[in-house]
């Protein structure tokens, strides 16, 4: 896996002061996407132990509240491996941090359809964070008032309030 960047105190992709990191690689290629150089599996710099010590060097900080990560696609096929790799050092290294995870995929569509074909990869990325940005930027939709988020179809949910009811769950207090 590739990635584009790394913003070590970026606060527009989660609450607080986080830590993002923005994978290469995606085939949505949403219309009026923010990072379309990112669309290309091969931009920016291999993915590798030192980028993982970076990430983790980066999250230390009491005033870091967590970690966001972004695209490119962190569940294209070819990231995803990878990206549960990350998300197990950064919960088991910081367990109070919160994780964010962005993706044009659509929870009950996608994801939840991987899992039920045995995909473990979204499995334990989905056991790993707390909060999914879900489906792909629709420009139509384009909205600078949502927080978190660029366009009106984009959900901010619950990761573990979703699993424990079986069904989507809204993030609480955000527009």
């Amino acid at each position: 896996m590739n990635y584009a960047a790394i913003k070590k105190t970026d606060v527009a992709n989660g609450p607080g002061v986080r830590v993002s990191l923005f994978v290469s690689g995606c085939t949505h290629y949403c219309k009026g996407c923010f990072n379309s150089e990112a669309w290309d599996f091969a931009y920016g710099q291999p993915f590798t132990g030192d980028t993982i010590r970076e990430i983790l060097d980066a999250l230390a900080p009491s005033y870091i509240r967590g970690f966001s990560v972004l695209g490119g696609e962190p569940l294209e096929p070819a990231n995803r491996d990878t990206v549960w790799k990350l998300l197990q050092k950064v919960k088991e290294t910081y367990p109070e941090k919160t994780i964010w995870l962005y993706t044009g995929y659509e929870y009950e569509k996608d994801l939840l359809r991987w899992e039920a074909e045995g995909e473990q990869t979204v499995t334990g990325i989905l056991s790993l964070i707390d909060v999914l940005v879900d489906g792909e930027f629709v420009e139509e939709k384009k909205n600078l008032r949502l927080s978190f988020r660029g366009s009106e179809n984009q959900r901010l949910i619950d990761v573990k309030k979703t699993r424990e009811q079986g069904q989507a769950v809204l993030l609480a207090g955000y527009r």
